[in-house]
């Protein structure tokens, strides 16, 4: 890819008139193209987003453990501060925490998080930067874009434009909603932490990630 715009690059520089119509046919394929494949996309989007709500939405346990995943992060945000770099990711049996800190940091940040959630402060289960923010801006824009699109019968970049803006100017608050509704759940009466292992989601132990385990109550009798 560099050896050929180092190419392109030589020939403006040699060929000074090629500049106009490179330019030309540069912009006429990205208002075609970009047009085209975020019709596509929208498309993959709308039949695959909904089943993967779908399928969180149903799992109880996912969602407990997710709203404890966001509640650790919260909590660890609290304390040290939101200019770190935190991420999770919730299975049924527990949760993923990838942060700069020692396990024992994590899993305490983990049983206050817990701990509050059972007391009632449910604002812990939810998160701004959460993957369903992504998710319902993918689909919020995709639908956009399409209701546009065949309401005006015409593809343009312009539409794309306001698809995206609109998306990601509603889509932070949508996600809250969406995670408060269909991908969290704050009732975690039922829930216990039962220990912290230096572990990624690929099996294997790596710094800075940690695997929260988590269990019912009732498979522990």
């Amino acid at each position: 890819m560099g050896y050929l715009f180092l190419f392109f690059l030589l020939l403006l520089i040699i060929f000074p008139p090629l500049l106009l119509p490179l330019l030309f046919m540069l912009g006429l394929f990205l208002l075609v193209f970009i047009p085209f494949k975020f019709a596509f996309n929208s498309i993959v989007v709308l039949f695959n987003a909904p089943g993967q709500i779908y399928q969180i939405a149903t799992n109880r346990q996912l969602r407990k453990n997710h709203a404890l995943e966001h509640a650790t992060i919260n909590v660890l945000e609290e304390k040290f501060g939101r200019g770190l770099f935190y991420s999770g990711l919730a299975r049924e049996n527990g949760f993923f925490i990838r942060a700069q800190f020692s396990p024992l940091e994590v899993e305490e940040a983990a049983r206050e998080g817990l701990l509050r959630l059972q007391q009632g402060e449910e604002n812990l289960a939810t998160h701004a930067r959460c993957g369903t923010t992504i998710l319902v801006i993918n689909l919020f824009s995709s639908l956009l874009f399409l209701v546009i699109l065949f309401g005006m019968g015409v593809f343009s970049l312009l539409y794309v434009i306001i698809a995206l803006l609109l998306a990601n100017l509603a889509g932070p608050t949508l996600s809250i909603y969406f995670q408060k509704w269909l991908t969290t759940s704050a009732r975690v009466g039922d829930i216990v932490i039962r220990g912290v292992e230096n572990r990624s989601p690929q099996g294997v132990p790596a710094p800075g990630w940690f695997f929260i385990h988590t269990a019912l109550l009732r498979t522990l009798k």
